[in-house]
């Protein structure tokens, strides 16, 4: 029976004719207040976009692509949306640190004080009004209501908390029902899932997935977990294993979802030993057949775990090495469509390097280019860029507040 607690735990940007200018600020440890830059409008704002670099966490209006504030951070950081469209999780040292992005608000952005603690802060998923974190470092499960954090007023939402058995990196998925998710491994590596009711019983368990990494859910909460030899598809308080039809290796490690779709795009990699980040395959798993199938991209069409996401009507957006976004029809397994955005790019020497990354929010892709120190607009229906911006950083990891 698992035990519950309770705890309380210079930029030059051009859009629509606008110019404006923001100069860099420190790179100091993390801190509560920014540069005091004057917001885009004293207005209520709408979507915000977050973009990390070397020591700092940069605030963009999300339509104009004009700076609202900048923050000192650590070194090295990642960047989550909370799920309640204000707010960013920031994975520091100390945990998953609030980043208040003032998006729908007219107030100003705030690094805050508040913090998630955990010991080597991971993932974080949102599904089903919760937002779900997990640390490393102890395998501990933090879950709260999503709404709950933009309600409350300078201090964290109340917390779950699903204490784990054996620290690794894993994640964690908490289902309408109560069904709680997890990854199973330890310090010498992860093997699968178990899968338990609300009451703490187990349920369902697999080791089948060696190396499991990454989820997603998808319609009717189906939920896919990667594998280094296929993936594990838990539905209906049953788990199914699906083969890679490369073995002993054929690895997927991050799943790309709609939660109105019953299909799931993932990232494929065939060699363990490959130098270099770029793929050139995706899996596409049905979760209503069962079924997992391998997808050969185009030559030229090479993408990391930063470049997939799923957009307009279901369909998923790489942004490739050629410097496009690939339209790809998950129900065909075809490309539809591309849009020339950024100059062609090599892949990174490591996987926490700057290299271009893709976000969605509605129809709108944001897409980094850190070879130009920019980032820019997309709409996903035209393939239109809206808005380019030229920073005097080069942005890493992005997260969009959706106000």
């Amino acid at each position: 029976m698992r035990t519950r607690t309770l705890r309380r735990a210079g930029l030059i940007a051009v859009a629509a004719g606008a110019v404006a200018t923001l100069a860099a600020c420190s790179s100091a440890p993390s801190a509560s207040t920014g540069t005091g830059a004057e917001t885009p409008s004293a207005t209520e704002a709408g979507s915000r976009i977050a973009v990390s670099y070397e020591g700092g966490i940069l605030v963009l209006d999300a339509e104009t692509l004009e700076p609202v504030d900048d923050f000192p951070a650590e070194e090295f950081t990642r960047l989550n949306p909370a799920g309640d469209g204000r707010h960013v999780l920031v994975t520091m040292s100390e945990g998953f640190q609030v980043l208040d992005t003032a998006a729908g608000s007219a107030d100003q952005p705030e690094l805050t004080d508040l913090i998630f603690e955990a010991e080597a802060a991971g993932h974080v998923v949102r599904h089903g009004g919760k937002t779900i974190l997990y640390a490393d470092g102890t395998s501990d499960t933090t879950i709260f209501d999503t709404d709950a954090l933009r309600a409350a007023s300078g201090e964290l939402p109340e917390t779950e908390t699903i204490p784990g058995v054996e620290a690794h990196h894993g994640v964690s998925v908490v289902l309408e029902d109560g069904t709680f998710l997890t990854t199973v491994g330890d310090a010498d590596g992860r093997t699968g899932i178990s899968a338990s009711d609300d009451s703490g019983e187990v349920i369902a368990t697999s080791d089948a997935c060696p190396g499991v990494h990454g989820e997603g859910t998808a319609a009717d909460e189906a939920v896919v977990f990667g594998c280094e030899n296929g993936a594990l598809l838990y539905r209906e308080g049953e788990i199914l294993k699906l083969d890679a039809p490369d073995q002993p290796y054929g690895r997927m490690g991050n799943a790309y979802v709609s939660e109105t779709s019953p299909l799931v795009v993932g990232d494929y990699k065939i060699d363990p030993d490959a130098e270099g980040y770029l793929l050139g395959a995706v899996t596409v798993i049905d979760t209503e057949a069962g079924t997992l199938e391998v997808v050969d991209l185009p030559e030229g069409v090479e993408y990391t775990f930063r470049d997939i996401a799923r957009g307009p009507e279901n369909l998923a957006y790489i942004l490739a090495s050629d410097g496009s976004i690939h339209v790809f029809d998950p129900a065909t397994g075809e490309i539809t469509d591309a849009f020339p955005v950024v100059d062609a790019w090599e892949g990174p020497a490591e996987w926490q390097d700057p290299h271009p990354a893709i976000v969605v929010d509605g129809d709108i892709a944001y897409v980094t280019e850190p070879a130009a120190d920019a980032i820019h607009a997309v709409d996903l229906t035209t393939g239109e860029i809206m808005a380019s911006t030229t920073l005097d950083i080069t942005p890493n990891e992005i997260a969009v507040a959706a106000g």
